[in-house]
């Protein structure tokens, strides 16, 4: 099947209820464009090919996940995309919303590689490891308020949404989205 890589941050969500719990808020927000970042195993992808009138695209690295995904949801062949979230140009034309259980060792790798975006960024939706997540969140005056605090916060609109126990994957659910005020 596949194996879970250390090295590349991995985790898998093994919650059903908190992959729905995602995808639902991910949905709050319309969108048609949609990037999941890291499938991995495919928790939320499972729930994200049946999105009706999404065009979705969804990059990995990892060469056994593509194999997984795409011998599991043969649909997903042509909307892989074999790479590191890091190295890839913007994914659509236009405007376009954000899903991912970020890997642990790159998460704020990504949320600057997300700024660089930001004018066509939706919204966002991602697991984070808590720290990460209480990070982004945190307000002023806060001690673990910093520069990914004020940079995000600068272009998004920032909720904390939730905690996910260890059980399921040991993570935090944030969501973010474009404040149209300052992106642009």
């Amino acid at each position: 099947m596949y194996t879970l890589k250390k090295s590349l941050g991995q985790h898998f969500l093994r919650d059903e209820n908190i992959a729905r719990k995602i995808v639902a808020a991910l949905c709050e927000h319309p969108f048609t464009q949609l990037l999941e970042v890291g499938p991995g195993a495919g928790a939320l992808t499972s729930h994200l090919i049946k999105l009706e009138g999404v065009d979705l695209k969804a990059v990995e690295l990892d060469d056994e996940k593509i194999r997984h995904l795409e011998q599991t949801w043969p649909e997903l062949k042509e909307k892989l995309i074999h790479a590191s979230i890091l190295d890839i140009d913007k994914p659509f034309a236009g405007k376009f919303t954000v899903i991912g259980n970020f890997p642990y060792n790159i998460s704020s790798q990504i949320l600057f590689k997300m700024l660089d975006w930001k004018e066509e960024i939706q919204t966002m939706v991602g697991m984070f490891q808590k720290e990460v997540a209480q990070r982004v969140a945190a307000g002023e005056g806060n001690k673990v308020y910093g520069v990914i605090s004020v940079l995000i916060q600068a272009f998004f609109d920032v909720q904390y949404l939730f905690e996910v126990g260890e059980q399921c994957s040991c993570r935090f659910v944030y969501r973010g989205w474009s404040t149209g005020e300052l992106a642009g």
